[in-house]
């Protein structure tokens, strides 16, 4: 089979046109499915780690789970969410999910199992975010960065379920990795 250029897929050039502490911003050049080639805005993102932090055990039928209630500027206000950062350059997810829980939590994980991986929003940014599960949780010293305004927020995962029906839970990654947990992890 003779593979046409003109119909792969992809980048064709990328132009970077903002370097941030967080994100960079490219404006790419694409090549669609169809052949046709237009411009897209992306947004770079190094990746991120979360983690579900159960408190009692997973064997409970009901379990207590750690949530963060957390100042977010881009949401005017303060969502629920589970504990997540940032990857380092180099970092593994597992041990960024480690790292990330205890320093929002003060907690550390005597294990912490992959869950999945899920991007954020694929029509505007690269970012993916690994979800983890974490259990035989060690209470310590959180150490969190000085723009991290949050308060700790034990709770039951049945309360957290109806948070989330109702809206009250409103943070994608939280949302769904409760929901994945609840529903494929535990029970």
């Amino acid at each position: 089979m003779i593979r046409d250029p003109k119909r792969e897929v992809g980048q064709v050039s990328s132009t970077r046109q903002y370097t941030g502490r967080v994100i960079s911003l490219d404006v790419d050049e694409v090549r669609f499915p169809d052949g046709s080639v237009g411009s897209l805005e992306m947004v770079r993102h190094p990746g991120a780690s979360a983690v579900v932090p159960l408190l009692g055990s997973p064997d409970d039928p009901d379990p207590e789970l750690v949530l963060i209630r957390q100042y977010r500027y881009a949401a005017d206000g303060y969502l629920y969410e589970i504990p997540a950062g940032r990857l380092d350059a180099g970092e593994l997810p597992a041990d960024c999910a480690r790292r990330e829980l205890m320093e929002e939590t003060g907690y550390r994980a005597a294990d912490v199992q992959p869950l999945f991986t899920m991007f954020t929003t694929p029509g505007f940014t690269d970012e993916k975010i690994h979800l983890f599960l974490a259990t035989g949780l060690e209470a310590g010293a959180h150490q969190r960065e000085a723009d991290e305004f949050l308060e700790l927020v034990p709770t039951r995962l049945s309360r957290a379920l109806s948070m989330i029906e109702r809206g009250e839970i409103q943070d994608a990654k939280t949302a769904l990795a409760l929901l994945y947990t609840a529903g494929f992890r535990l029970g």
